[in-house]
């Protein structure tokens, strides 16, 4: 069985991958993420992102599977990245307070020496709670929300300020995990 290989950093997708069994190693991209300047889909944002890892990493495994994958969270047409400081944490948060968003993650499997590769884009909608501005500060302060696509983590305290989701779960968290496994499927991996 080919070693597989997840290209990112983030300890949320390594969980998930543990969460599910599967046997993998992380070697972090390290490529620098396209934020959308250009007008482009998000769908086309996040699959081009997701791409961009599986690629720089597959050069270093010539016999693997490499897992790329890339989130971003949309309100009204605006990506909103992973905050620069608390300010824009705090900035973030109110814009998303009480309203609905999208999240997208473009997942890629990519196997090598073969270069081939499957890819997939999954969306979710999330309302948020109109949350206090005090909730908002205080959520803040935990620094839970600084490495995170829009400010805010679904799986930890960050929980508490959403009212509904639409979708993919784990597609919030960063990483769907039935659209991964159909697309590992198609490369011989088994989980069960």
């Amino acid at each position: 069985m080919k070693k597989i290989v997840l290209a990112s950093n983030s300890p949320r997708r390594e969980y998930l991958l543990k969460l599910i069994g599967l046997d993998f190693i992380v070697y972090p991209s390290n490529v620098e993420e396209d934020e959308g300047e250009v007008i482009k889909s998000p769908k086309e944002i996040v699959l081009k992102n997701a791409l961009n890892k599986a690629r720089a990493v597959s050069r270093y495994f010539p016999y693997a599977i490499i897992i790329g994958a890339d989130t971003i969270v949309v309100l009204n047409g605006k990506i909103l990245g992973k905050p620069k400081d608390k300010k824009s944490a705090i900035e973030m948060l109110s814009k998303l307070r009480g309203k609905t968003h999208q999240v997208f993650t473009g997942i890629v499997v990519w196997e090598t020496p073969e270069d081939r590769y499957y890819t997939r884009v999954v969306k979710s909608l999330v309302k948020m709670r109109d949350y206090s501005m005090e909730e908002i500060i205080n959520y803040v302060e935990t620094g839970e929300p600084m490495d995170k696509a829009g400010a805010y983590g679904i799986q930890g305290k960050g929980a508490v300020l959403i009212e509904k989701i639409e979708g993919d779960y784990y597609n919030i968290v960063g990483l769907p995990l039935a659209p991964l496994y159909l697309l590992l499927k198609k490369l011989g991996v088994k989980i069960f």
